[in-house]
């Protein structure tokens, strides 16, 4: 079962979206739903990996890796020296 709702876009929005759907041979309602779909989707697995994470951290089980040293390993990304990658202790 869907229901109708309304959501309230500016022109420019509007305009990239109405040239997507002549272009996909989609009404805008269908390319809005996909979207609001790959959204719901994304954030509930991001908040579905937080709370995991909440989870291991309050039970004592999580491992983390020195601040500094992802930051140095971070901080070399492309250049020459590129440092390892830090462990988790």
């Amino acid at each position: 079962m869907s229901q109708t709702v309304s959501v309230r876009l500016d022109d420019d929005t509007l305009k990239q979206l109405d040239m997507m759907a002549k272009t996909a041979d989609r009404s805008r309602a269908w390319l809005m739903a996909q979207a609001v779909k790959q959204y719901v989707a994304h954030e509930a697995w991001q908040i579905e990996a937080i709370q995991k994470s909440l989870e291991k951290l309050e039970s004592g089980a999580a491992r983390f890796a020195d601040h500094d040293k992802v930051a140095q390993w971070l901080a070399s990304w492309g250049s020459e020296n590129e440092k390892e990658q830090p462990t988790c202790g």
